[in-house]
């Protein structure tokens, strides 16, 4: 049996497992939610089992509650096949008061009227994602995002080299990579995406999707990934470059449909106030769950990484913004973004829940360094800090090799030395 490789959110699901009756744990399938899961579970139920799905069945038509007997905390591995064990969990937990019963793992959320009754009090939710680097041993850990925050001395260096960077974008954080050799740990991303295109769009709803359709908004969604890019303009890039019969209503729904698979995620725009009256741009940037994902779309290989990096910049931010979101949900934080009217961006902005913030700019290469840093100045300037206060931190995040605080005290950190 292989070793447990211990996830960030480990401690997350203990904690709620304490104060709650049932904890649903959501994301993206291949990305280690019931390997996580049965960590904590002491019996378990996999309901896309073919060998049961009769007697599944059968007990879902005419006595739903049969499935929660078993030893407690009792896992549901894929629980939207059979939602209506939501409302039998939800009654349960209402019943008994007991705490940490129940886990739910999901790579899918079901249609909306097929859970008839809020789980507020009983079962709450957790969000998990592909690996971080951290998790994933490529970073070493050594500067914590929580020290940043409180202001901290930090010092660290990264034995990732480039070449390092582009593996691991090529290769992203699935569990399941770390244990293949060679090029063959890049097919897990091109698998996803054939199972995605080919089964997965349908387990939401049942709806049979056009799949060169769907192929299509997502070679767009890559190509436009880490950026404001609007719906009219994916709209019209899948038109000019892909699939020319495709409507606004087919477009809403099949990114719909992504953000139900947990595979397409969105930064949303900053509402820090600014004592600058520029008007600033509204649109969510888009990211895929995963780097990988881009490269896979897309059917790059190293050379096409190493040949346009300023396309590589944009992946590099998109595994960043994973493994920021992992880290921020870790400590109770939300990220937005910032982009004006003129262009004037901030990659990242991160707010505790506590009300402290943070600027953050995302760079590959050392040599983006004092541009990143000029933009943090400016940026800084431009908040009202008599509303807001003054920024925790203000952060250059790099796939450079060095962690360090400036003398300004702006950071300079690594990708390969970060953590939570």
């Amino acid at each position: 049996m292989e070793k447990y490789i211990p996830r960030i959110v480990d401690s997350l699901l203990k904690n709620k497992l304490e104060y709650i009756g049932a904890v649903l744990i959501e994301g993206c399938k291949w990305c280690g939610k019931t390997t996580t899961a049965r960590q904590f579970a002491k019996s378990y139920i996999e309901f896309q089992d073919p060998d049961k799905k009769i007697q599944y069945d059968k007990i879902n038509q005419t006595k739903p509650s049969l499935f929660l007997e078993g030893e407690k905390p009792r896992l549901f591995d894929e629980w939207q096949m059979y939602p209506v064990i939501w409302d039998s969990i939800r009654m349960n937990v209402d019943h008994t008061r007991l705490k940490g019963q129940y886990i739910l793992t999901g790579s899918a959320r079901p249609k909306e009227d097929s859970v008839m009754h809020t789980g507020t009090g009983r079962i709450t939710k957790l969000l998990m994602r592909p690996m971080s680097l951290y998790e994933s041993g490529e970073s070493n850990g050594c500067v914590s995002l929580s020290d940043i925050i409180n202001g901290n001395d930090i010092e660290g260096v990264s034995t990732l080299e480039f070449e390092d960077l582009i593996d691991v974008m090529m290769r992203g954080g699935w569990p399941e990579s770390l244990n293949i050799k060679g090029n063959n740990k890049y097919e897990i991303s091109k698998d996803y995406i054939k199972s995605l295109l080919s089964e997965e769009v349908k387990v939401v709803d049942g709806i049979e999707r056009n799949q060169q359709k769907m192929s299509a908004v997502l070679k767009s969604i890559s190509r436009n990934v880490s950026t404001s890019v609007s719906k009219a303009t994916i709209l019209e890039d899948v038109k000019s470059h892909f699939i020319n019969e495709i409507s606004r209503p087919t477009l809403d729904d099949y990114l719909n449909i992504l953000e139900k698979l947990y595979i397409l995620e969105y930064v949303p725009a900053t509402n820090l106030n600014l004592r600058s009256k520029t008007p600033l741009r509204i649109s969510p940037k888009l990211e895929l769950v995963d780097p990988s994902l881009v490269v896979a779309t897309l059917n790059l290989n190293k050379e096409d990484l190493i040949k346009d990096l300023n396309f590589t910049g944009f992946i590099f931010e998109n595994m960043c913004i994973r493994d920021l979101k992992i880290y921020a949900d870790a400590i109770d934080s939300r990220l937005s973004y910032y982009r004006d009217k003129n262009d004037f961006e901030i990659d990242c902005i991160l707010e505790t829940s506590s009300g402290k913030w943070g600027a953050i700019e995302i760079k590959l290469g050392a040599g983006e360094i004092p541009s990143a840093v000029s933009n943090l100045t400016k940026f800084k300037e431009k908040v009202n800090t008599a509303q807001y206060g003054e920024p925790s931190f203000l952060m250059v995040l790099t796939g450079a090799n060095y962690s360090y605080k400036r003398e300004d005290g702006i950071y300079v950190v690594s990708i390969g030395n970060l953590k939570n």
